[in-house]
């Protein structure tokens, strides 16, 4: 096992990172900027290095800074968390270079699947359904551009092949205004990402957003954790989720489930990690894969009863896999409610200090967040505090219960989106499951 672990994020995911090394009898290591000096997490850990300044490129995304701190404090592996550089795959190459375990997928497949059309390609070989799609990066012969569009059929999007987080895409719907969507997106992505390559797919009507959650040793066994169902979004960004995915043709995800764990280990994939598809009309189609922990993954671990961190951690420390597929069971129904420091009406992030915070119990309730009254929530991060997870038995009693805990949730002295989430549980089209992808943002007005 791993005796070391630095732990290189902020928040709730380094607390719940800091339990599963806990579990394990790992020591940790809490590294934060100034800023972040009085995060629980910190005060938890055997050790706590102060790492820079509050902007996140002069700690958080300072890749030197965390190597330093992982020598001083002799670690023996870094855990990325989500977000930040979870998905660098020059630091997960640097990370190792230097002699510590990355506790994640190999740097060549981080890089493989953050490029999007290297991991359509990928996903195409290893047999994974994909988007009809241009094949690979679109041309600069205009002709051949609207060629590939009219084999497609619109509408169509354009998407920047290192684009991610909703940025870099552009729908088209008729051919006028194809060839200067594709000009002024590879504008785009050039500036945004530092690379101009776009291709196009068949941009679906009305999906939902259903993923796969993976887990592979990257010694030949590689097992699904069933699916979840992502499809309340906010320009791009989940807000809501739900395991199962409800309302999915049974024929549908057997094959989609099996295709991602064969993948797995074509890939030769270590780690935990996500396979996100569009779902419409019975059909699965690969969009990207998340090489990482996802924000999301309690509901996961809620009905199958898998701690997903603490296997990303064997997995790291060179153990086979500990559970085998046949011992993968869906039990019940879970829901997660992404608690945010925002105003519900306006989406302005409100940072300050949390005056009071209760957070809700009970039987199928779990909450992930690192408030406590007297905290001040940080202008410089993500606006997320905390994760409200339940479970039950059904769909229906797993939603009473996250409508009972958002009830009993409190946090005062700053501003949050509960109430928007106590809206959401209660609106009749969710109740029934299987809204698409723009369906909150249209209840919103955004659309």
């Amino acid at each position: 096992m791993l005796e070391k672990v630095l732990i290189a994020n902020r928040g709730e995911v380094a607390l719940r990172i800091l339990r599963a090394c806990k579990e394990l009898g790992i020591k940790t290591v809490a590294v934060h900027s100034k800023a972040d000096r009085d995060l629980i997490h910190v005060r938890l850990a055997d050790e706590a290095v102060c790492i820079g300044p509050a902007p996140s490129s002069a700690s958080y995304l300072n890749i030197p800074a965390l190597i330093s701190a992982a020598e001083v404090t002799d670690s023996t592996a870094i855990h990325p968390g989500y977000g930040f550089l979870s998905e660098n795959a020059n630091f997960a190459e640097q990370v190792e270079r230097s002699g510590f375990v990355f506790v994640g997928p190999s740097a060549s497949v981080i890089r493989l699947m953050g490029d999007k059309v290297s991991a359509i390609e990928a996903m195409k070989k290893a047999g994974v359904p994909t988007v009809p799609g241009s094949d690979g990066p679109l041309s600069d012969n205009d002709e051949e551009v609207l060629e590939t569009a009219r084999r497609i059929g619109y509408p169509i999007m354009i998407k920047a092949a290192a684009g991610g987080g909703g940025r870099g895409m552009r729908v088209v719907h008729k051919e006028s205004q194809l060839l200067s969507s594709v000009s002024v997106t590879k504008s785009e992505a050039n500036a945004a990402f530092g690379s101009g390559v776009v291709y196009m797919e068949k941009y679906l009507e009305k999906p939902r957003h259903v993923e796969v959650q993976v887990l592979a040793d990257g010694q030949g066994n590689a097992i699904h954790l069933f699916d979840r169902d992502c499809s309340l979004q906010r320009r791009h960004q989940k807000v809501l989720e739900e395991a199962p995915a409800p309302h999915i043709d049974p024929a549908a995800r057997e094959k989609v489930l099996k295709a991602c764990t064969d993948a797995c280990v074509e890939l030769n994939y270590r780690g935990a990690g996500t396979f996100e598809f569009l779902y419409e009309d019975g059909e699965f189609y690969f969009i990207e894969m998340n090489t990482r922990v996802q924000v999301e993954h309690p509901v996961t671990e809620m009905v199958t009863g898998v701690d997903i961190v603490k296997e990303q951690l064997k997995i790291a420390s060179g153990q086979k896999l500990s559970i085998t597929q046949d011992e993968v069971k869906c039990d019940g129904h879970a829901f997660e409610c992404r608690i945010n420091a925002e105003d519900a009406r306006t989406f302005m992030p409100s940072p300050g200090k949390v005056t009071f915070y209760h957070a809700p119990g009970g039987l199928g309730v779990r909450m992930d967040s690192h408030l406590y009254t007297g905290y001040t929530v940080p202008p410089h991060y993500d606006s997320l505090i905390g994760k409200l997870i339940t479970w039950g038995e059904h769909r229906e009693s797993a939603l009473t219960r996250m409508k009972n805990a958002l009830d009993e949730l409190l946090v005062e002295g700053i501003k949050t989106n509960i109430d928007l989430q106590k809206d959401l549980v209660r609106d009749g089209a969710f109740q029934q499951g299987g809204v698409n992808i723009h369906y909150l943002e249209k209840k919103l007005g955004l659309s």
